[in-house]
């Protein structure tokens, strides 16, 4: 069965878009003397447009031969005819101008106030919510603010402007039934292009998701065409996507014939006005009581009344468009960051750098635990070690110093202090990571390097990068320092990338260093040197060594072993290979594995 796409709109749609318009209103408050400005000119911009046919109708009058004997060229009025037009422009392009600050300034804003919010929240967040649709949320709520301020301040509000000076205008110089007419027919147009549009917009929204369906479901098929070729389903797959452009293809003519109906409706409307006001206006000119160019000024107005209305079911489509995009951007504002700091917090302060877990329990899910009351300490200055199989909970524990979660039972400290009483930018400001998987900016690798202390100078720079080294690498490249690494990094290989956090992590200077498989993307020859690199820099910082080789953690002060979030043993390496348990198996096991390869590595040579 094929999912349902229609389009409805209920009350809670309607209340919501009210709300969403409300809060455009800070963005503007904070230029409103441009506001206030750009709405004069938008004033003046109709009062001279309204000028126009008013000296129309005194140029015809002034022509028209029944009246007068002699006709004398209406110089002033045709200078004057003039000036109205060129004035019109004037004060429109003004306005533009006027509000092109409030306008822009106000996308800035948002873009910024989006892109806080999204690094407020919680790294939860961020796991469970793809790359793109964040991506798309920062552009929508920018590109949809543009959208509503652009419609409001130029086509709904100089609209209602001009019906009010309209309306004001017909009502002081000619009988109620121009202004019946006039104003009747317009409600007639505008009742009539709205409902229209929804309608049309239910079969826009599906024909542009079977479009998108068929799309997907032909690329699905040359993606997976040795599949298709495996089976001989390619009947199959012609009769799928033929299925859903068969739907497609209704809901397109459908969108067509409706768009057809509506113009027509439309020029209908506007055929009958014109021709019910010609009526009126023409008896009361044989009558005399009107004057030629007051049939035409009458005339005038309504077609110039009905000029921005045919664009109408356009704007009503994009406002409902944007509306609906500030809506998802107003929801993710109202999603609450996970961890936050407590109103009391206060900076951390490290006198020694113990770090201290107390019973700590947590579960990324509730139904879904991964730590059962671990308990460790690391004296400061001293190296802790975590090993254990995949899954165990180790780099979890990595992720609960960061304070990226909330441990859901026990506490974890740092000289005494419970991360949750301190402020979560004060702690990261004192740990330093070398993660497993290394994610790189798009940019050079000076920018990367000095991403950990961006006011260090180039001689630190260098510095951290020749312990980490990397150094003699980057001087052998042509562009040295200022080669763009790529997205993610992809131009550099794991072990380079790993070089770059090692060397990060020696610009920052933390108290306490967390190694998260640091070699994990290294040869053996490459490994020794790092390792070495490492232990210079973690000599006086309390380190945090998550690991799965566990050659390079033998000199490690202290070894927790994890299974299933849980602490099995713990001891130094000569302790637990004497207790001949978990980590004893898994030190055999690696040993086995080592010799393995060295073996492979001598047949290969011979």
């Amino acid at each position: 069965m094929r999912p349902d796409f229609r389009y409805t709109e209920s009350p809670h749609h309607e209340r919501r878009d009210w709300a969403n318009l409300r809060a455009l209103l800070p963005y503007l408050w904070e230029y409103r003397g441009r506001v206030l400005l750009a709405l004069g000119c938008l004033v003046l911009a109709k009062v001279v447009n309204l000028g126009v046919p008013l000296t129309l109708k005194g140029i015809v009058d002034s022509l028209d031969a029944q009246r007068l004997a002699v006709i004398a060229l209406p110089t002033t009025l045709l200078l004057g005819y003039g000036a109205l037009k060129l004035g019109n422009a004037l004060f429109s392009e003004l306005r533009d101008v006027l509000f092109a600050r409030v306008r822009y300034r106000a996308m800035r804003r948002l873009t910024v106030r989006t892109l806080a919010h999204l690094h407020d929240l919680s790294l939860r967040f961020h796991l469970e919510r793809k790359t793109g649709a964040i991506s798309r949320d920062l552009e929508r709520g920018a590109r949809s603010l543009s959208t509503l301020l652009n419609y409001l301040a130029f086509s709904i509000l100089p609209v209602v402007v001009e019906f009010m000076l309209a309306a004001a205008l017909l009502l002081d110089r000619y009988p109620p039934v121009f202004t019946l007419i006039i104003f009747g027919s317009v409600v007639v147009y505008v009742t009539f292009t709205l409902a229209i549009t929804n309608w049309r917009m239910e079969h826009r929204h599906l024909m542009n998701r079977l479009e998108s369906q068929a799309n997907n479901e032909a690329l699905d098929s040359l993606i997976n065409y040795e599949t298709v070729k495996y089976f001989g389903n390619e009947d199959w797959e012609l009769r799928r996507c033929d299925a859903t452009l068969a739907g497609w293809e209704n809901s397109a003519v459908l969108s067509q014939t409706s768009m057809s109906a509506l113009n027509f409706g439309q020029g209908a409307i506007i055929a009958v006005g014109v021709t019910l006001i010609l009526f009126v206006a023409a008896g009361q000119v044989a009558a005399g009581s009107l004057t030629l160019g007051d049939l035409v000024l009458v005339n005038a107005l309504l077609l110039q009344l009905f000029i921005p209305l045919n664009f109408l079911g356009i704007v009503y489509r994009q406002i409902k468009y944007a509306l609906a995009d500030m809506d998802d951007l107003i929801r993710l504002f109202e999603r609450t960051p996970e961890v936050r700091d407590a109103p009391d917090a206060v900076p951390l302060q490290v006198t020694q750098g113990e770090l201290r877990f107390e019973n700590v329990d947590f579960g990324y899910q509730p139904d879904r635990q991964i730590l059962f009351d671990v308990s460790f300490t690391v004296p400061p200055g001293r190296k802790l070690a975590v090993v254990g199989a995949s899954g165990a909970g180790k780099s979890t524990l990595a992720r609960l110093l960061f304070r990226f979660y909330d441990v859901q039972g026990g506490r974890v400290l740092i000289d005494g202090q419970g991360l949750q009483q301190v402020t979560q930018q004060s702690l990261r400001a004192v740990i330093g990571i070398v993660p497993q998987d290394t994610v790189l900016f798009n940019d050079t690798l000076y920018y990367n390097l000095a991403y950990a202390q961006p006011d260090a100078s180039r001689e630190e720079i260098a510095a951290a990068a020749q312990m980490a080294q990397l150094h003699d690498f980057i001087a052998a490249l042509p562009a040295g320092y200022d080669t763009v690494v790529g997205e993610r990094g992809l131009k550099l290989s794991g072990g380079e990338k790993q070089r770059v956090a090692i060397a990060r992590a020696i610009l920052k200077r933390p108290r306490i260093l967390i190694f998260d498989e640091a070699t994990s993307a290294l040869d053996s020859r490459s490994e020794q040197a790092i390792l070495q690199a490492l232990r210079a820099v973690a000599t006086d910082h309390t380190t945090l060594v998550i690991a799965h080789r566990l050659s390079t953690i033998i000199d490690a002060d202290q070894i927790l072993v994890l299974e299933h979030g849980r602490v099995r043993e713990q001891g130094t390496h000569r302790e637990l290979l004497q207790q001949e348990g978990l980590y004893a198996q898994m030190w055999a096991l690696q040993q086995q594995e080592q010799a393995a390869r060295e073996e492979e590595q001598l047949l290969g040579l011979n």
